[in-house]
């Protein structure tokens, strides 16, 4: 191993364009939640898990504001009877 290293005549390696629509992050996860998706992406054949957190993540989401939307529905009602 060299004490120093020259890098002056490197080139930056490409970078590789995101998709509209998508950022790039990096987030840390439990390993044993990891584990998982990547066995359900291994089980299912392949694919790719990033792709299925996200799905998982978009469906929560989507069952959440669902009820959400329930629950202050139920506590207007219960408000404006106490306010009546």
């Amino acid at each position: 191993m060299r004490k120093e290293y020259d890098f002056s005549k490197g080139k930056r390696g490409a970078v590789v364009p995101v998709p509209k629509g998508k950022t790039r992050i990096t987030i840390r996860i439990d390993d044993d939640v990891l584990d998982w998706f990547r066995q359900q992406v291994e089980r299912a054949g392949g694919g790719n898990y990033q792709t299925l957190i996200n799905t998982a993540l978009r469906q929560y989401i989507q069952g959440t504001a669902e009820s959400l939307e329930d629950t202050l529905r139920r506590v207007l009602r219960e408000e404006l009877q106490h306010a009546s």
